[in-house]
């Protein structure tokens, strides 16, 4: 049902106005003469015993000459297009109801869809379906006369609501960017909820559902809608966390199928859901109350589903590629720092290399003083092995500076190994596009930033920003 159905033109496009029609002809028509079978004697009048056929035929020989063309106004009930195009449904009213048929070339130049509860003026013959003895209107004929007794209430309700706001777009929330729960309510044997979590499990297998069942037409059924709804507003769940968005859906069907989602009380208890609210009820030509005043309206239970789904399943494959992209990042970080200490070694002399040369040194001393043969020998001797005391010590110096300066060059390429600096519960902050954030001033309060830590990833939220 959709507003673009409130047009009164003629169901016969191109065709002229319907002409008044008198409800009795005053000269009717002579019914033929039937054979009887037998005659009996009632008082002074005969009493003629009818074939059914003969009997049915008469009677529409006498509606053909007192009662046709004839014009008629009621509500449709019960209507059936069938496969070979024909429409058959009943007009009715509070005191009564006639059987009508609208033929295939009539059926196909009706401008709107018929639908139960469309108040509706049609014009056509009266006469006996006799294979069934039913009494039946042929419509040639038909048009809207008003908007139907239902389609009338629905505008009441909408205008009070409208009136109190509650389709205001400035109460609709927007999806969350990621859902960590979905809530359902349909009933348990709809069709629709076999769209539902065919949808869901495709587009985000990793969300859990919660499904509270509830029934979706007759009487009962908004009573039922209020409690189901009222329930998973309130629902706990440790295990599974929170609930972040709920679908309320139901497959298409008549205006009379759908019409516990035009429940005023319903719609109240939509608007007080404390998170946003998808409605997917009938198909896309379908509106009903619900769909105003829910956050989102859907064209149908599937497309709730999409729609639900369809932020988190993109952050969850942009949060994938930031992963990927992070590390790839560390994989270069560190062959970066390995390429680098392995310059700082080939800088370092081996210090044995050192050692060597020192003592090549110190024996070519000692030969020199041997073979001393003038004054001072002794004196010379003593200034020699100070000198190469002197050596041993400079050479033990040396050494040991060389191994202190590499111990510690390679304390510090350990330092700068991006795990360890992890490990110590640190983490690198990424936005979304995989930008390193290292500064208060580079966040956003409310922004999503990715952090990497030693053993895994997460999403975080900025709560506030303070900025030195």
């Amino acid at each position: 049902m959709c507003e673009g159905h409130l047009n009164n033109d003629i169901a016969l496009r191109g065709s002229p106005p319907l002409p008044p029609v008198p409800f009795f002809q005053t000269t009717p028509q002579k019914i033929p003469e039937l054979n009887p079978e037998v005659q009996a004697e009632a008082g002074n009048s005969p009493l003629r015993v009818w074939q059914v056929g003969a009997l049915c035929k008469a009677i529409a020989v006498r509606l053909e000459s007192q009662f046709n063309p004839v014009r008629v106004t009621g509500e449709i009930s019960g209507f059936v297009r069938a496969a070979s195009g024909h429409c058959y449904f009943h007009l009715k009213d509070s005191s009564g109801q006639i059987r009508c048929a609208a033929f295939k070339r009539v059926a196909s130049a009706i401008d709107f869809i018929p639908r139960d509860g469309d108040q509706v003026e049609v014009q056509g013959r009266l006469g006996v379906y006799e294979q069934r003895g039913e009494l039946q209107l042929v419509v040639e004929a038909i048009r809207r006369a008003g908007q139907g007794v239902l389609f009338e209430r629905f505008l009441r309700i909408k205008a009070r609501l409208q009136a109190q706001g509650l389709f205001d777009g400035q109460r609709k929330r927007p999806l969350p960017h990621l859902v960590r729960g979905i809530g359902v309510v349909t009933s348990l044997g709809a069709a629709a909820l076999h769209d539902v979590l065919s949808a869901l499990q495709r587009r985000v297998p990793h969300i859990p559902v919660t499904i509270v069942p509830a029934s979706v037409q007759g009487e009962a059924a908004p009573q039922a809608l209020c409690a189901a709804l009222q329930k998973i507003y309130r629902w706990q769940d440790p295990l599974h966390g929170p609930i972040d968005v709920i679908l309320l859906v139901r497959g298409g069907g008549s205006m009379e199928d759908l019409w516990a989602f035009n429940d005023e009380t319903l719609a109240q208890v939509i608007a007080q859901s404390p998170v946003p609210l998808i409605s997917g009820v009938g198909h896309e030509t379908d509106f009903t109350i619900a769909d105003f005043v829910a956050d989102l309206r859907a064209p149908t239970p599937t497309a709730a589903a999409e729609m639900a789904a369809e932020l988190t399943a993109l952050w969850r494959g942009a949060t994938d590629d930031a992963a990927q992209r992070l590390h790839a990042v560390s994989l270069r970080m560190v062959d970066r720092q390995s390429q680098h200490l392995d310059t700082l070694q080939a800088r370092i002399a081996r210090p044995s290399a050192g050692v060597h040369a020192m003592r090549q040194r110190l024996r070519d001393c000692e030969h020199r003083a041997a073979f001393a043969v003038h004054g001072g020998v002794s004196q010379q001797a003593g200034r020699l092995l100070r000198a190469a005391q002197d050596l041993e010590r400079a050479v033990a110096k040396t050494t040991t500076a060389h191994a202190t300066r590499l111990d510690a060059a390679a304390l510090h390429l350990e330092l700068l190994d991006p795990s360890l600096v992890l490990a110590r519960g640190y983490a690198w902050l990424t936005d979304a596009d995989g930008r390193g954030v290292g500064s208060a001033r580079g966040a956003e309060r409310g922004q999503i930033l990715h952090a990497q830590l030693h053993d895994g990833k997460l999403a975080v939220q900025t709560l506030s920003v303070e900025a030195k």
